[in-house]
C-alpha cells in the first residue's frame, strides 16, 4: 500500500501563496495520477485538480483555475499544488490522493488518501 503525507499548509494572508507537498512512501507513484481535494468546515469535499501519471495532463476546478497549479517530481515520489491569489474561500484541509490504476492520464478512483494538511486565508 502507498502512504501519503501532505505538508505546507499553513496560516497566509488573501493573496498570498502556499505550497503543498503530497510526498508518497511504500511504493512508487511515479505511475499514478494524483489528486488533490480540500473540505471546508460544514462542506462536502470538493475536487482541486489532478495530474496525469507523466505530468503531461493537469485538470483543475473552476473556482482555483488560473490560481492553483499542480506539478509533480517523480524522482521525489511527491506531487505539489502551488496556490496563488489565495482567497479566504479558499481555506479547507487540503487532502492528496492516488488512483492506484496505472498510466491513467486523468484519475477516476482514488484509493489512497493522506491525512491532510490544513490553510487558512485570512482576509
Amino acid at each position: 500500500q502507498v502512504q501519503l503525507v501532505e505538508s505546507g499548509g499553513g496560516l497566509v494572508q488573501a493573496g498570498g501563496s502556499l505550497r503543498l507537498s503530497c510526498t508518497a512512501s511504500g511504493r512508487t507513484v511515479s505511475t499514478y495520477a494524483m489528486g488533490w481535494f480540500r473540505q471546508a468546515p460544514g462542506k462536502e469535499r470538493e475536487f482541486v485538480g489532478s495530474i496525469s501519471w507523466s505530468g503531461g495532463s493537469t485538470y483543475y476546478a473552476d473556482s482555483v483555475k488560473g490560481r492553483f497549479t499542480i506539478s509533480r517530481d517523480n524522482a521525489k515520489n511527491t506531487v505539489y499544488l502551488q496556490m496563488n491569489s489565495l482567497k479566504p474561500e479558499d481555506t479547507a484541509v487540503y487532502y492528496c490522493a492516488a488512483d492506484l490504476t496505472r498510466y491513467r492520464v486523468r484519475a477516476t478512483k482514488y484509493g489512497s488518501w493522506g491525512q491532510g494538511t490544513q490553510v487558512t486565508v485570512s482576509s
